[in-house]
């Protein structure tokens, strides 16, 4: 069964593009980041995003399975989707746009920070410091999913701020503390993962009822990181706007008609930088 997976993107990896017979290739992303990256949607309304050359690394059985919500694995480190998330939109849109057999890797933990400061106890944090570490094992997961794939990994797709911004509306750290820990991490994965990986942020959204200060500078921040490091994009989605749709579950998490439209986003603009 794990061969058939493993080779059945190859099965439906000839298409007719264009009058011509085209060979799918394998892509592999890491999706990233903290709860909403982990994904606090509904899996019946993922579940239209199914593509049977999609799928889903788990690291405990070194194994692929077709992707489908809720995506990942809870282990001590990292959760699985609650119960849908932007995985099957992702996946299923950039296998529309592209022919590729498309591999997500899961790697995110609701609660982690991205600067040690803004570290809560046994929520983790991506910092190089700190109470529970989040990159090692994200570098460990990752590497064992390109060995098993036999590709190295062609992105990041980062969710996180909104620890980090709580923070700051404390008063506990700044917003120059944030763009150093977010540039430093993006340099650290480039060190493990290569130095060109591309890496796309989905701009933090609010916290409804809460100060919007801390929010509104962690937003600068992307902005301004993906303005000035090369590589990085910011996708064009904003879940800042998602309260006005009505696409939150509570103060803080998207819907999954959120969800999808950020997965959707970040699979157009992987293939807009891909040209």
């Amino acid at each position: 069964m794990k061969s058939f997976l493993y080779k059945s993107f190859f099965v439906f990896g000839s298409l007719m593009l264009a009058g011509k017979i085209v060979r799918a290739q394998q892509r592999l992303f890491l999706l990233a980041g903290q709860s909403n990256a982990v994904g606090q949607g509904d899996s019946r309304t993922s579940a239209k995003y199914q593509c049977p050359t999609c799928f889903d690394y788990n690291a405990k059985k070194d194994s692929l399975s077709v992707l489908k919500d809720p995506v990942g694995q809870d282990d001590q480190y990292f959760n699985k989707a609650n119960t849908g998330s932007i995985a099957p939109a992702l996946a299923t849109t950039l296998h529309k746009l592209t022919g590729d057999s498309i591999v997500i890797v899961s790697a995110a933990r609701g609660g982690s920070s991205c600067h040690q400061k803004a570290e809560l106890k046994a929520y983790g944090s991506w910092a190089e410091t700190g109470r529970l570490l989040l990159f090692a094992p994200t570098i460990e997961k990752i590497k064992k999913a390109e060995r098993r794939v036999k590709h190295r990994v062609d992105g990041i797709i980062w969710m996180q701020g909104e620890r980090d911004a709580n923070t700051i509306n404390d008063k506990l750290m700044t917003a120059d503390e944030y763009e150093t820990a977010l540039t430093t991490l993006i340099a650290r994965f480039r060190t493990e993962l290569g130095a060109n990986l591309p890496f796309f942020i989905v701009l933090t959204g609010y916290y409804a009822n809460h100060p919007r200060e801390g929010y509104d500078e962690v937003r600068r921040i992307q902005r301004k990181v993906a303005r000035q490091v090369p590589g990085v994009q910011l996708i064009s989605v904003d879940p800042g706007q998602f309260p006005d749709k009505d696409w939150m579950t509570d103060e803080i998490h998207y819907s999954q008609a959120g969800l999808n439209k950020v997965g959707e986003a970040v699979a157009n603009q992987i293939t807009s930088q891909k040209k």
